[in-house]
């Protein structure tokens, strides 16, 4: 049986499933909700109403039948303990009410336990490579890149709090067009330093910062020939910079340049040769990558030669599995949404499950100052970058902002409001309750006991924040299963709310010994979950505010 209530129940619902005569396989992709409203129970499938069709039959009637076979399927198990009551409401919904004694067991483990006792071991330590912003070092990071940053980072820490060993890489796209562009840029720059007037194409890279470099590049004496490699690092080191301010770490920097210089693009394409899924037409070289899906044939090598932008990843993603990795989980703009099959198609080509390759598109973000959009050009330089982002809010409410959306939504980032010291600003509320919690607990003048009788909390906002406090599992699962940290930020404002809500119109510090000994462990175990997910966002856990 698994160890979280969420699965167990899910295992639950596929053996009644099958004791009701009503297939063995249609739970495979079950899932569960937690109702809007707290009176409808702790977790609700619509099972019922999916198989009402296919059965022809009422929803409440399959909805019932299952009922009877999920009480007798948990007898078997130790879910016996855990579940109060299992009804259908509505137009066939099954709710499922966990008992008082699951809630009070539950919040004592994360009380004795602390953080660890949030843990569910779902990775089995699989080995997970999340490839994210690999921005070409042609600029300083946009906000864009920002906004890939901070949701690839939370999903990392996500993934190895739940038992996964992730790994962090940037794919460094250090040769080619883009740095030969940028080559031209800081020569003609150069030039322009020297006195001498020139026409500078609108196709260039026309930032302020490209003087920088043409600076420096005069002064070191660089060769000519070595511009694009001396401006690409000095990029580098600026872009390295950004993201170690922003708390984004990886573990790997993945060199293109390295890749084609090695004889990873020949062997994997010799590998395709044998399989005959490679073939020559018009002078280019083909990839066969209809036979996996995809709705046309890629050229990977041009008839002058030079690869398309395909022929390096293949060899990139057969490494990634050489390496070991068994999932990899990709971080793309919404202009490389078209790559996707293509890329698929190359993993299945190497006799991969392409179900192992995750392609998550982040979808881009508008910064707005003062109520108004601000524009933006990469090549020209006229664009918000993570450095101004950072230096105008900060890194908290950077990472916490650019994770509020959907990756597959627009996001819009409000700059003021992001300065707020008030609840108006969502980091600052969820910072707020844990500071606040801290200092009730640093300064009551009265010691915690864990071992406290938690069944003395039964007023409505206790209860409330009891049940909050558990679905830190839930979410975290719901997650992983979209490869997107959003809803965590959903739910720490959702259980911060909860707490100020029951802190509002309950007294902690109470006359009554006992009652204040639970309503403390109520408030440290807000606290723990609190401060764990603000951990997995990368954003910071004050004590004081």
């Amino acid at each position: 049986m698994k160890e979280n209530i969420q699965e167990q129940i899910i295992e639950l619902i596929k053996a009644a499933l099958k004791d009701a005569g009503l297939g063995q396989d249609r739970g495979e992709d079950l899932y569960l909700d937690i109702p809007a409203e707290a009176r409808f129970g702790d977790f609700s499938t619509n099972i019922a109403l999916r198989l009402s069709k296919p059965l022809h039959k009422p929803p409440r009637e399959v909805a019932e039948t299952l009922i009877k076979a999920f009480y007798k399927q948990a007898q078997k198990t130790a879910l016996k303990e855990s579940i109060a009551e299992i009804k259908t409401e509505g137009p066939g919904f099954i709710n499922f009410y966990l008992n008082a004694k699951y809630h009070y067991g539950k919040l004592r483990e994360i009380l004795s336990r602390g953080k660890e006792a949030l843990r569910i071991d779902l990775g089995k330590k699989k080995r997970v490579l999340v490839e994210f912003v690999s921005a070409n070092p042609t600029g300083s990071l946009s906000v864009a890149h920002a906004r890939q940053a901070a949701v690839g980072d939370s999903l990392a820490n996500i993934l190895e709090f739940l038992g996964f060993a992730a790994k962090r890489e940037y794919y460094l796209n250090d040769v080619g067009n883009q740095i030969s562009i940028l080559a031209k840029s800081v020569a003609l720059r150069i030039q322009e330093l020297a006195g001498e007037k020139i026409e500078f194409p609108e196709d260039h890279y026309q930032g302020e910062y490209i003087y920088e470099i043409a600076k420096e590049a005069g002064k070191q004496k660089i060769n000519p020939q070595s511009l694009g490699d001396f401006a690409a690092n000095y990029i580098l080191d600026i872009i390295r910079k950004e993201l170690d301010d922003f708390g984004v770490k990886f573990d790997c920097w993945y060199s293109q340049k390295e890749l084609e210089k090695s004889a990873k693009i020949q062997k994997a394409f010799d590998f395709l040769k044998k399989k005959e899924f490679l073939y020559e037409s018009d002078g280019a070289l083909w990839f066969k990558s209809t036979s996996f899906g995809d709705d046309k044939d890629r050229v990977v090598i041009k008839s002058d030669g030079s690869y398309t932008y395909l022929a390096p990843d293949i060899a990139y993603h057969n490494d990634k599995y050489k390496r070991g990795f068994e999932w990899l989980i990709n971080l793309w703009g919404p202009d490389h949404h078209g790559y996707i099959n293509r890329l698929k198609a190359s993993v299945a080509a190497f006799g991969r499950d392409p179900e192992t390759l995750s392609i998550v598109i982040v979808q881009l973000a508008t910064i707005f100052r003062n109520g108004k959009p601000v524009q933006m050009s990469t090549r020209r330089g006229e664009y918000i970058t993570l450095r101004e982002v950072l230096d105008e809010v900060g890194r908290d409410a950077a990472r916490f902002f650019f994770l509020m959306r959907r990756t597959t939504s627009h996001l819009d980032f409000d700059l003021e409001i992001a300065k707020k010291q008030t609840s108006e600003n969502p980091v600052y509320y969820v910072q707020y309750a844990h500071a606040r919690i801290s200092s009730i607990l640093r300064n009551g003048g009265v010691k915690l006991n864990k071992e406290a009788d938690l069944a003395l909390l039964k007023e409505k906002e206790e209860l409330g924040l009891v049940k909050k406090i558990l679905q830190f599992s839930y979410i975290l699962n719901i997650c992983l299963k979209t490869q997107d940290p959003y809803m965590l930020t959903v739910y720490l404002q959702e259980l911060s709310e909860a707490f100020h809500k029951f802190y509002d119109l309950h007294r902690v510090l109470s006359d009554d010994p006992e009652l204040t000994q639970a309503r403390l462990g109520l408030i440290e175990g807000a606290r723990i979950v609190i401060a764990t997910g603000l951990e997995l966002l990368g954003v910071s856990r004050p004590e004081k505010m």
